[in-house]
Formats: structure tokens, C-alpha cells, sequence
């Protein structure tokens, strides 16, 4: 237990650092635009 509880807390403490960072380099900025470019026919490009 006084093993389990700090790596518990850390590891919450990693994934809330991540999800800060993702916000801060713009990751959730288009949210709509993955969601239209997969309807766009690119069939041109591929070869």
C-alpha cells in the first residue's frame, strides 16, 4: 500500500501533464476537420 498509493498518484500526475501538454500544442483545435476530411474522395491521389 505505501508502494501503490505515490505510483497511483504519479502516474495520474503524468497522464494530467500529457493531456495539459496536448492541450497547449493545439491538438483539440480542429475537431471538426478529421471528422470531414475522411468524406473528401482522394482518389487522384492514390496510385
Amino acid at each position: 500500500m505505501i508502494f501503490l498509493i505515490p505510483v497511483a498518484v504519479l502516474m495520474g500526475a503524468v497522464g494530467l501533464a500529457a493531456f495539459f501538454w496536448s492541450l497547449r500544442s493545439g491538438q483539440y483545435e480542429d475537431l471538426e476537420g478529421a471528422a470531414h476530411r475522411i468524406l473528401i474522395d482522394d482518389e487522384e491521389d492514390r496510385t
